[in-house]
């Protein structure tokens, strides 16, 4: 992951924006790159199934974000600091500029499909098919595998009902 260094003191006089969502985003990439989800829960740890991984905990996340009621801020700001990690990410493998930023769009779109798919998951109690099509591409997993991501998200879902906003974007999840 790409971080940004700040000038410090000298970038606050220079007025310097401060990453509010630095920490919360910190947070979901650890959280993503937890050993379990790709032992017991068979996502590929692969460049494609790391990505899979961190955008189902930022959509977990960032609709726990959509429960408040002025929740479009910290998630927009969550957004953000996810396509510049992304963007670092996509230099860092090599493609230049002029491609960046399709890839970029093409990330966006694929967030805003996991969004989607995992509310509408989690409203029918149902998130299997999400899961099979968004984190491992339309190959399932052993049963035994995808109930386990299915659970440890379903949980965080739950979990992350309790949390105060200013207690996510401290980067503390639960």
């Amino acid at each position: 992951m790409r971080r940004r260094h700040g000038l410090g003191w000298f970038g606050r006089l220079l007025g310097e924006r401060q990453d509010a969502a630095l920490p919360l985003y910190n947070a979901v990439v650890l959280r993503a790159r937890e050993e379990h989800w790709y032992a017991e829960g068979q996502v590929p740890d692969t460049v494609d199934g790391r990505f899979d991984m961190i955008a189902a905990v930022l959509s977990f996340v960032m609709l726990r974000m959509e429960s408040e009621p002025s929740g479009g801020d910290p998630a927009a700001r969550l957004a953000e600091r996810f396509v510049d990690d992304m963007d670092g990410q996509l230099r860092e493998l090599g493609i230049g500029d002029i491609i960046v930023g399709k890839h970029i769009g093409k990330m966006m779109s694929m967030l805003g499909g996991r969004l989607g798919a995992y509310r509408e998951g989690l409203a029918t109690g149902d998130l299997g098919p999400a899961l099979v099509r968004n984190l491992y591409r339309g190959d399932p997993p052993a049963p035994a595998a995808l109930a386990h991501v299915r659970d440890s998200l379903t949980a965080l879902h739950g979990a992350l009902a309790g949390v105060p906003v200013s207690t996510l974007l401290a980067g503390e999840l639960p």
